[in-house]
Parts: structure tokens; sequence; C-alpha cells
């Protein structure tokens, strides 16, 4: 988005002042702070906010850029903490009559013999960590569907955001034209017109009356 190039408008807002006016960022043990600033000091330099209004509106689309980013991290950490569960599906289907549960947790621990055991389970089935995943994501579909769903619902509101910024610009834009055509009109119904001489007096290109024949 850029501004009309015969509109003036103020200079950016840094993003220091962004944090100064709506406070820290809302970020949860296992966010980088110091990621959330990179992020939000390049969408400063991409959208440049003008006032206060683009800079509440920039700070909304960070945040939820930052919220989407953070629920993918997070999806893909249900599915690593829960991939003990779907392998205790998947062995149950191979029909291992062994302590699923326990082997599972002991493998999700990362105990090198139950590391082992897996390995070797799986590998004469023909089957590999993808295919625990795979259970697991079966096991979880349910979770995974709803952080999707609100990656989208946060992906949707930035759009719409950024819409408001441009609608937001083009009618500042629009006004200040406005404004200025109206001056100029304003301007133009003003003439220049000779000064008018006081009563009995000659108008000032006339000549001498001695001069008239």
């Amino acid at each position: 988005m850029t501004a009309s190039p015969d509109v003036p408008l103020p200079a950016a807002s840094p993003a220091p002042a962004i944090d100064a006016c709506f406070g820290r960022p809302p970020l949860v043990p296992g966010d980088d702070p110091s990621a959330y600033e990179a992020l939000l000091g390049r969408v400063c330099a991409a959208v440049r906010p003008r006032d206060v209004i683009e800079e509440a509106w920039v700070r909304d689309v960070v945040d939820l850029l930052w919220d989407a980013v953070r629920l993918r991290r997070l999806r893909a950490a249900l599915m690593t903490a829960c991939a003990d569960e779907g392998l205790q599906k998947l062995l149950t289907g191979l029909d291992y009559r062994a302590d699923t549960y326990g082997l599972s947790r002991r493998w999700a621990a990362r105990d090198l013999a139950a590391v082992g055991q897996v390995d070797t389970i799986l590998n004469g089935a023909g089957l590999g960590l993808e295919h625990v995943m795979a259970r697991t994501l079966r096991q979880t579909i349910g979770e995974v569907e709803r952080i999707d769903r609100m990656i989208a619902s946060a992906e949707v509101r930035r759009v719409a955001i950024l819409r408001e910024i441009e609608r937001y610009r083009g009618a500042f834009g629009a006004t200040l034209r406005r404004a200025a055509q109206e001056a100029d009109v304003q301007e133009a119904d003003f003439e220049d017109v000779p000064p008018i001489a006081p009563a009995g007096a000659a108008a000032p290109d006339a000549r001498p009356a001695a001069a008239v024949a």
C-alpha cells in the first residue's frame, strides 16, 4: 500500500512508539521477545503507520501474525507430545501382545532400549516414524482442526485490517485533495480590480485638464 504521490502524509512512526502506546506484547512462555520485536519492525517498515489509528491497526496485524505463527508451532508441539498415543494405537493394530502403554511411554521418554525395540517392531512391519505420526494425527484430529480454524480466523482478520488501513488512507487522501481543490476555487473567486478613486478626484490614469484640447 502506498499513498498517492500528490498527497503529503506525516512521517512514519517507529516501532518503539507502538510498544509505548499499546503496552507489552502479548507473549506467552516459549515465545521469543526479540523475534516479536523483529516482526513488529518489519511490518512497520512495510506499512509505515502515519498516525495513532494506523499504529493501532499495525499492532493488531502483528499480534495476529504472531498468533498464527504460535498456533502452528503449538500444533506441531501437540503432535509431538501425543506421539506416544499414536504409537500405542499403532502397536495395538499390529497385534503387539506386550504392554503397549508402557512401551510407548518409555519410547516417548527416549529410553534407548524402548526406542530400539520400537524400531525393530516397526521395521518388521515395514513401517516407520511417519506412520506413528499419521496415527497420532488421527488421535488429535479434532484439536488440530480447531487450531487450523483459529489460524484461518487470525489470517482473515489480518487481511481485513490491512484493507481498513488502505481504505483509511484512500479516504484521507481524497479529503486532502478535495480541500486543496476547494481552496483553489476560493482563490480564483478573488480578482484584481483597480482601486476606487475618492469622490471628485481624477482617475489615476486621467490627464491634467490643461492638456485637454
